[in-house]
């Protein structure tokens, strides 16, 4: 009794490692199909900045929502204007690429040459690392019929309200209670720093944003509500004065409504001087305020050292 207790307690040990390997086996070693087959079998890669591993950035990776390869031309979606139409949902060209050997070479339209070592996770997740600067991005895999567009549009909503140089306010309802906020008639949300930084201005009919005066800078917050995705809330920080807390609503894609809960007024804001993002450059953008940093959007997670090795023994 006592050996044969013996020896099942050797196979449960072994069926235990055995079953602790097979679950810690996280990505495929040899894909069946070639890397170009595997990149074209999507036609949507969704770039999860949240699971980035590593300290570096990838500038055009970091600023696209999703990425696509398709005959050796590379195509991105940038902006959330425009996200899910323009170029059939692809989005803009950005550059080109060559796949061979699990190597992905992208020539970029502005960042030029880089290339990453690729590995496939599972069945729709791929990591792109690149060891110029020891960094992995994760990419997942959709097809444009079953994307959800809409919920990456509203889960970064702050991101669309800074692709556009001002928003200038085109409406007021004649209901609600006076108050402050019916002085202001231009809304600017910049990109890079915090990610958090607004201006207004009391200006009237200006044509271009460029001569708009700022009357005061302050930071900006958009939250969800509670059960409706399709709704925000923002809330215009004054500093001294009271903050502005409104209910956002998109109307399309050059045109918000701005509920504000304390009248009970209704506003509506359309953006002027549409920003097209390539990989926004130091000299582009809406004003001098942004041009030290660039749009990108920001990962919310900590970032963790990355543990794959570089086999190229290749720094940037």
């Amino acid at each position: 009794m006592k050996t044969l207790k013996l020896l099942l307690g050797f196979a449960f040990v072994a069926t235990l490692f055995t079953s602790c390997y097979v679950e810690e086996t996280h990505y495929i070693d040899e894909p069946s199909i070639s890397l170009n087959q595997l990149l074209n079998s999507y036609d949507l890669w969704y770039v999860n900045i949240n699971e980035t591993q590593g300290y570096g950035e990838t500038p055009f990776l970091q600023v696209a929502f999703t990425v696509s390869f398709r005959n050796g031309l590379m195509y991105a979606n940038n902006n959330l204007v425009g996200l899910g139409s323009q170029g059939n949902g692809y989005g803009v060209e950005i550059g080109t690429y060559d796949a061979y050997d699990m190597v992905l070479d992208i020539n970029h339209i502005i960042d030029g040459y880089d290339s990453f070592d690729v590995y496939q996770i599972d069945n729709n997740t791929i990591e792109l690392y690149n060891p110029f600067n020891d960094t992995s991005y994760f990419l997942e895999g959709y097809q444009r019929s079953n994307f959800d567009y809409d919920y990456v549009f509203y889960d970064n909503i702050h991101y669309f309200l800074q692709e556009y140089e001002a928003w200038e306010k085109t409406y007021t309802s004649n209901f609600g209670a006076l108050n402050d906020f019916d002085n202001e008639n231009y809304l600017q949300f910049l990109s890079g720093g915090n990610d958090d930084t607004f201006r207004s201005s009391q200006d009237g009919n200006i044509y271009n944003p460029d001569n708009i005066y700022w009357d005061f800078t302050g930071s900006y917050d958009v939250g969800n509500v509670s059960g409706n995705m399709y709704v925000k809330t923002l809330t215009l920080d004054y500093d001294f004065f009271d903050n502005e807390f409104f209910e956002l609503s998109v109307i399309d894609d050059n045109t918000v409504e701005l509920f504000h809960s304390n009248s009970g007024t209704v506003y509506e804001f359309k953006g002027k001087g549409y920003i097209q993002y390539y990989r926004d450059a130091p000299t582009q953008g809406k004003s001098e305020i942004q041009s030290d940093e660039l749009k990108k959007r920001k990962q919310k997670t900590k970032k963790v050292e990355n543990t794959r090795e570089n086999t190229r023994n290749t720094q940037k």
